[in-house]
């Protein structure tokens, strides 16, 4: 009989019991649990999202077909009813804290990372993801059109794609609402896209607190320039100028001078206006730092396709977001097992193999550098193909 863990099992052997249990203790969220505590449903929740199961029913008969995989994984069977009442009732915030305990084990393991343009400074990404619900089921998500929505704030550290901030809003609710309760740490950048471009929030929330920010100019700001420096045009750039602004109210907000750099990518032939604070960095890098604020965009599209946050297993406000959080400690989860375990491959293929591998009593290290190599040699036979990803 084998005695080798489970790969789930070993993805939950990385969870904390004592943390886990301080968050379930603040909430109270085992309080009068005879047998289906909050560890189980993190359990069959997160199963349930590296399984991509459709609703409540689907989990309960995989669940009840696994047999004896159950005990060897860790997991119980548990009715749908069971379950819909515990996401309904179990406050969603003992999964929120957990999720920060995973974010700072998470920082802490890429800390030494390097970053692709050699900055030593620290560099997150901020954007938001609109996730789409059905008003007539969840009416408390009121969103535009009559349709519902709930909105996914997030900063990124870069190192890592961690994402080390999130908050969690109604659809409703505009981006630049979120940008005074971001943490920001002085001397850190700050990438984000025009949708975050309010010269007040920017000023107050990014300037005066010694962190510096890079995002894309509107197309109708108003601005004089007060220096213009040289640049290399075979590169891409095509100016690098100190403005100030001019509008009546911009320059009342914000009234130190800013950076534009004028950047053409060849390959789409497309003109970018980069605006930043910062003053000293070479031109190029301004460019290059936005690119990276793409990194944000892998994550929501990491979180809704590959832990299918477009099935929900519960429509009140508590069972929407407890599913979110959970979602977002599993993304964790496969961050800090990359990171253990030295699983050589990218999350985004990690987190496609490891549904089906859940169950295989094999260690995991061994299983995903076999996966390594199968894939090298068969590319060594195969010719030459363009990646659709």
């Amino acid at each position: 009989m084998s005695t080798k863990k489970t790969i789930f099992s070993q993805i939950m052997s990385l969870v904390s019991r004592y943390e886990f249990q301080k968050c379930v203790d603040r909430y109270k969220g085992d309080w009068r649990t005879r047998s289906f505590t909050c560890f189980d449903q993190f359990k069959v929740m997160s199963f349930a999202q590296f399984t991509d199961r459709s609703g409540l029913r689907d989990i309960e008969m995989t669940l009840g077909l696994c047999g004896n995989d159950l005990y060897h994984a860790g997991l119980c069977s548990v009715p749908k009813s069971t379950l819909a009442e515990a996401n309904e009732k179990r406050n969603w915030m003992i999964y929120r804290d957990f999720a920060q305990t995973l974010i700072k084990e998470a920082k802490m393991l890429y800390r030494d990372d390097y970053f692709r343009l050699g900055l030593k400074e620290m560099v997150y990404a901020l954007d938001s993801t609109t996730i789409r619900l059905c008003l007539e089921l969840s009416p408390w998500a009121e969103f535009h059109h009559g349709e519902g929505a709930v909105k996914m704030h997030t900063l990124i550290d870069l190192r890592g794609s961690i994402p080390s901030y999130i908050i969690m809003t109604n659809g409703l609710v505009h981006d630049s609402k979120v940008m005074p309760m971001i943490p920001v740490e002085a001397c850190a950048f700050y990438l984000m896209d025009k949708g975050y471009v309010f010269f007040k929030q920017l000023y107050e929330c990014f300037h005066l607190k010694g962190a510096f920010f890079v995002t894309r100019a509107k197309d109708n700001m108003v601005y004089e320039v007060a220096e213009e420096h040289e640049v290399d045009k075979s590169a891409g750039l095509i100016s690098d100028q100190i403005i100030r602004l001019t509008g009546k109210n911009p320059s009342v907000e914000y009234p130190e001078p800013l950076r534009m750099v004028v950047y053409e990518d060849y390959s789409t032939d497309n003109v970018y206006r980069f605006l930043t604070n910062n003053l000293t960095i070479d031109s190029l890098t301004v460019a290059e730092l936005y690119r990276e604020r793409w990194m944000v965009e892998l994550f929501f599209k990491w979180v809704k396709q590959h832990l299918h946050i477009k099935k929900f297993y519960g429509t009140t406000e508590n069972a929407v977001y407890l599913q979110l959080w959970i979602a977002v400690c599993d993304y964790l989860l496969l961050i800090i097992a990359k990171k253990k375990f030295r699983l050589p491959q990218s999350l985004h293929a990690i987190s496609n193999a490891i549904g089906p591998l859940l169950f295989k009593q094999s260690d995991i290290h061994s299983i995903f550098n076999v996966t390594k190599d199968y894939n090298n040699n068969r590319s060594d036979n195969l010719p030459i193909q363009l990646s659709l990803w």
